[in-house]
């Protein structure tokens, strides 16, 4: 434990945001390095606890109290070390996860929680400027090949765990860069690219082979993938997404989200595109459907291009301000959140049900929607939203996201072609081990749980790792993280 009483005279501080007048202006990440001093003095806050609840509020199971006193002490090299333990990639969360292990820490019960993300990012940016982080090749390989399909987080982690195992492993990509959401989902003032492209960089020196614009199912076989490889991991994501099936749905300017967010990406990243008037909110009236990250992310994105007026509706009733009775710690805390992107502008409003839009000349003009209220519990228990009498209202729209989550994967090509077992959500089910129905075949990540966070990506790569490293070798000496 560094400070036996920092937690009661120190009180939670976090890194400055660059002013919003400066960082609308491009896509640079928004924050300001912390001082050294600072970040340390936040570490000693850490309790060090008897039981660490960070540790289950976090599906990796990082050693957040061990690195917390390491960071403090200055022994960075070793807090890296731990922070590697059970993580892949903690630049990547340490810039984009949610952080449900601050909110299970114990700290947080009656006073602001331990800067437990910020001292994460600190402890990897620190080890990339002192040269810690290099590539850890294996001392052999096993003749065992792997095929890893998709390059998100759940792919990416996976790949480098089975690699170091020793096996062959090649990770397929259906874009033209490695990355998946991470590359064109994340807008880059949430990560620079660079960043990713640092790690991607370790891994290929590592020996994992990356193959992008293959789509697995139709430039190469479900049959011809399991001919080649030992073992196939599905690590595609959960990339259906939810539609709104209203009246006018089909008008001009009406886009998921995942449309209009890689494009920027890709424009950022310096590619040359033809334009696309009605993927672009510069000078636009923009309605944003959906109040979750991927809203957020459209919200800061619509900023940056210029929006003549941004808002963003949610369905849901607004989230209260601290934790609800039946929402005690440590569960992740359901409570108000504000992105950087909401302290840029725009309008957020809750209970707000689109009914239809309605445009001129086959493009839209106008959103009609309803306030709704919690109505009478449906047969599952729950209560029924319902319509509330006399709140109609007619919103300018001039281009409309919608950015409401995700389904399911897709299932028709590959997923149909091999003849995995779907769950009742339209996921693909495994075995305890990852394993799905068809022998060989694993499934980890959002193909395999849902929608989900980044660290649970990271997590359940490195779960079947371990489970196709057993399959393949009988037993594995890859470690099992501790959500389980």
């Amino acid at each position: 434990m560094g400070d036996s009483k920092a937690f009661i005279t120190l009180q939670r501080e976090m890194p400055k945001r660059r002013p919003v007048e400066e960082r609308i202006h491009d896509w640079k990440e928004i924050y300001i390095p912390f001082e050294e001093g600072k970040l340390r003095a936040q570490a000693s806050r850490c309790m060090d606890c008897g039981i660490p609840f960070c540790h289950s509020g976090c599906p990796l199971g990082n050693l957040i109290p061990d690195w917390n006193d390491l960071s403090y002490r200055n022994r960075w090299k070793d807090a890296l070390d731990s922070l590697h333990a059970t993580n892949n990639f903690p630049e990547f969360t340490g810039r984009l996860c949610p952080a449900p292990c601050e909110g299970a820490c114990v700290l947080g019960i009656n006073a602001d929680p331990v800067t437990i993300k910020v001292v994460e990012q600190s402890i990897i940016d620190r080890g990339y400027q002192e040269g810690w982080v290099v590539p850890e090749p294996p001392a052999q390989r096993t003749g065992k090949t792997i095929a890893v399909v998709g390059s998100g987080p759940a792919g990416l982690a996976a790949a480098q765990q089975l690699n170091r195992a020793g096996h062959t492993v090649t990770l397929f990509e259906r874009a033209d860069r490695i990355g998946g959401l991470l590359r064109y989902g994340i807008p880059d003032f949430k990560m620079e690219k660079w960043v990713l492209d640092r790690r991607l960089k370790i891994m290929e020196e590592e020996g994992v082979l990356f193959r992008t614009g293959v789509n697995v199912g139709v430039d190469v076989t479900a049959d011809e993938l399991r001919a080649q490889f030992d073992a196939v991991l599905l690590t595609g994501g959960s990339t259906k997404a939810r539609d709104l099936p209203v009246p006018g749905r089909e008008l001009k300017g009406i886009h998921f989200a995942m449309d209009y967010l890689p494009r920027q990406n890709r424009l950022v990243a310096g590619d040359e595109l033809p334009p696309d008037e009605t993927l672009d909110a510069n000078g636009k009236r923009v309605v944003i459907l959906g109040g979750g990250d991927t809203g957020a992310d459209c919200l800061g994105t619509a900023h940056r291009q210029g929006a003549q007026e941004v808002m963003q509706f949610e369905i849901m009733g607004k989230p209260p301000e601290s934790r609800a009775p039946n929402n005690p710690w440590p569960l992740y805390p359901s409570i108000l959140r504000r992105s950087s992107a909401h302290e840029e502008g725009g309008m957020v409003d809750w209970s707000i049900r689109t009914t239809h839009f309605t445009g001129e000349n086959g493009s839209v003009k106008t959103l009609h929607a309803v306030r709704v209220q919690p109505g009478p519990a449906g047969p599952d228990g729950r209560p029924k939203l319902v319509d509330v009498p006399g709140s109609e209202m007619e919103i300018e729209a001039d281009l409309v996201l919608l950015a409401m989550g995700f389904v399911h994967p897709q299932h028709e090509g590959l997923l149909t072609d091999l003849g995995v077992n779907l769950d009742a959500r339209g996921n693909v089910a495994t075995d305890s081990g990852y394993q799905t129905s068809v022998p060989g075949i694993f499934a980890a990540g959002d193909m395999r749980r849902g929608q989900s966070l980044i660290v649970w990506a990271i997590a359940e790569g490195r779960e079947a790792a371990h489970g196709v490293d057993a399959y393949l070798m009988g037993a594995s000496r890859l470690p099992l993280t501790t959500y389980k």
